[in-house]
């Protein structure tokens, strides 16, 4: 059975993502920050449900913690699916943004990704299989007003993600990313109304995180092994 480490497992889109890989007989480690207790919900309706799941939580801006708990994973055998889904934005025009704002945002999406990731390469490498598949955004493509600091970090994850399928290439390993648009979360719920969908979105709807996990499962599949180091847009045809 292949493991899973979902990275920010108990939100929404992560959580649709625990299911769909468990739904694939995948042992899924769902991962969370501070919010253990919703980490641990979601593995136990996997194992509930016939599947088989395990909730971690440590701060993937932490090294140091990062590492204990990924080696306290890898005694159990290597995770040869790692999904980096964790991701936080601080929004403010540049002009008053503050340097809190701008290091947090970079620290969990791009730090995080090296933190977690780089513990992980040498055991998934020694299986000859992998598949890492970074979350990112519309804004890492076309950018956003108010959101350089997230935008820099998502296009720097496309930066890092191209350069590591390379590196990674003749292993078995793939590597991509997903950049999904407008998608119903309790972070955006309330920010769009139906209008503001219409003209902003040509399929005028948001996306469901059901439908983002499918991506996310078909490059963690078997089928993708000749897919690597792409960023896949998943946005209603916005860009």
């Amino acid at each position: 059975m292949k493991r899973a480490l979902v990275t920010g497992g108990s939100g929404d889109i992560g959580s649709a993502i625990c299911q769909r890989l468990a739904t694939r007989g995948q042992h899924v480690i769902v991962h969370a920050n501070q919010q253990l207790e919703r980490a641990e919900a979601m593995a136990n309706s996997i194992n509930q449900g016939g599947g088989s799941a395990e909730a971690v939580a440590f701060d993937i801006t932490d090294a140091e913690a990062t590492e204990v708990s990924l080696q306290q994973l890898l005694e159990q055998g290597p995770v040869q699916v790692l999904v980096h889904n964790a991701g936080i934005h601080d929004d403010a025009p540049m002009a008053g943004m503050s340097q809190q704002q701008w290091q947090r945002v970079i620290d969990v999406t791009l730090s995080g990704f090296f933190n977690v990731t780089q513990p992980l390469l040498l055991p998934m490498m020694g299986t000859r299989w992998g598949r890492i598949i970074g979350l990112s955004s519309i804004a890492g493509i076309t950018g956003n007003r108010g959101q350089t600091n997230y935008a820099a970090a998502k296009s720097g994850l496309h930066g890092a993600s191209k350069s590591l399928a390379i590196e990674l290439a003749s292993r078995g390993i793939t590597v991509n990313v997903v950049a999904p648009g407008i998608i119903q979360s309790r972070m955006t719920d309330g920010l769009f109304d139906r209008e503001t969908l219409k003209r902003l979105v040509p399929m005028q709807r948001a996306g469901r995180p059901e439908e983002v996990a499918a991506l996310v499962d078909f490059l963690a599949s078997e089928e993708a092994g000749y897919l690597s180091g792409q960023v896949i847009s998943i946005n209603g045809a916005m860009a």
